[in-house]
């Protein structure tokens, strides 16, 4: 029987960390890919996030060439457009007024590479509809803090939870990794993991 390798983890998100221990996963290694996350011109969201945790776990392999790599990549897409990554406040008060009352896509890429180079993917893609926000209520979520390097300003496991007034989808991809498709992928690698 062959031995099974290393699963390394090509992100630096504590709650995707988080989230394969609920798997009962833990990586053998933790590896953030250093990739330029930047939209292509015209590029349609589901292809964005396809590609970029692809190219996260192509970066991580070159790191862990023995190793089974699972990346993941999430944005928020209001219609065409791709919202950031706040990196400020004012980015993220623009995303959530822009959000604000609205419904719009979280999609969650996998991309589950494998020691000879095989890359398996899955795109979640699900639907939030956030309650309109008043202006003490998105001072309030700002005043959280917990927006800071979320794609499209918010966290929904942080104080956004509280606004989201619709769900449709997977809770865990919207979060940063869709536990069903994670483990279908590494099931297929003959891992073994319950439920």
């Amino acid at each position: 029987m062959t031995p099974r390798p290393r699963l390394v983890l090509a992100s630096a998100s504590p709650r995707r960390l988080a989230l394969l221990a609920q798997l009962g996963l833990r990586p053998d290694a933790v590896l953030p890919a250093e990739i330029d996350e930047t939209p292509r011109a015209d590029e349609p969201p589901r292809l964005c996030a396809a590609r970029l945790a692809r190219a996260k776990a192509e970066a991580v392999a070159t790191l862990a060439p023995d190793a089974l790599i699972l990346a993941a990549d999430t944005l928020v897409a209001a219609g065409r457009r791709i919202l950031p990554k706040a990196e400020t406040e004012a980015e993220a008060r623009a995303c959530l007024a822009l959000l604000s009352g609205r419904r719009h896509r979280v999609l969650t890429a996998l991309a589950l590479r494998t020691p000879e180079g095989r890359t398996s993917q899955r795109l979640v893609t699900s639907i939030v509809t956030f309650a309109r926000l008043p202006p003490a209520q998105l001072d309030a979520l700002i005043a959280a803090g917990d927006w800071r390097g979320k794609a499209g300003g918010y966290a929904i496991q942080g104080a956004a939870a509280a606004c989201i007034r619709f769900l449709s989808g997977s809770h865990s991809a919207v979060v940063g990794l869709p536990l069903f498709e994670t483990a279908q992928l590494l099931r297929g690698q003959g891992w073994t993991i319950p439920g």
